[in-house]
This record gives C-alpha cells, sequence and structure tokens, in this order.
C-alpha cells in the first residue's frame, strides 16, 4: 500500500486532478448521508468483484472508465479508514499497486468541511 492521503493532499488532488479516482468503500446507507465530492461508490464486500470486471463492465456499472493498474491516483476511503485498507489489499492483488488509502476517511473530511 501506497503512503496514505492526508486531507490536505486530498483537498489538492479534488482541486487540481484530473486523473483522481476516489473510490467510497462504505456502505450504500452511510454514502446516502453523505459522501466526499467527486467520490465513487463501490461497498467493500463488492470490491474485488468490481475490479475483476472487464473495462466495458465497469465503465458500465460505475459510469467511469476502469482504473489501470498503474493509475497514479487511485484513493480508497471508507468511514474511519479500516474498511478503505482491507480494499487496497484486495485490489493490491488483483495488481493495483498503486492504490492509496485517505486514512482519515469520512470522520476527518466531514469534520474538517462541515
Amino acid at each position: 500500500m501506497g503512503k496514505p492521503v492526508t486531507y490536505e493532499e486530498l483537498k489538492a488532488l479534488l482541486a487540481n486532478s484530473k486523473d483522481l479516482i476516489l473510490i467510497d468503500v462504505r456502505e450504500k446507507d452511510e454514502v446516502d448521508k453523505g459522501c466526499i465530492p467527486r467520490s465513487i461508490h463501490i461497498a467493500l464486500g463488492t470490491v474485488e468483484a468490481a475490479f475483476k470486471m472487464n473495462p466495458e463492465a465497469f465503465q458500465a456499472t460505475y459510469g467511469i472508465p476502469k482504473p489501470a493498474l498503474d493509475a497514479p491516483e487511485l484513493v480508497f476511503y471508507c468511514r474511519s479508514g479500516k474498511r478503505s485498507a482491507e480494499a487496497i489489499s484486495k485490489v493490491n492483488k488483483l495488481g493495483y499497486v498503486t492504490a492509496r488509502n485517505y486514512a482519515g476517511s469520512y470522520i476527518e473530511w466531514s469534520s474538517r468541511e462541515g
């Protein structure tokens, strides 16, 4: 797993990066209460299956192109950082070696963003 993403880094990526792929691995009921802008919801229980999809199926299901194995800005988050770390472990095994964790996750984001 790459070095964790800080709040400041994530803010900069959201503002400046067209390559950011931000994955929210929380459950749907959690996402419905709020999420980080530009994030894509792929619940932890479906992460492995999602990242095994062919590119066409991934695009059709999630509305974005399937990330490349070496996607430079592939970031996962959850509520507190534990599930996103688990998701990264799953995608690392599939070859996504650059995936990073926003360890502060939604708890930090919502406390700092209001």
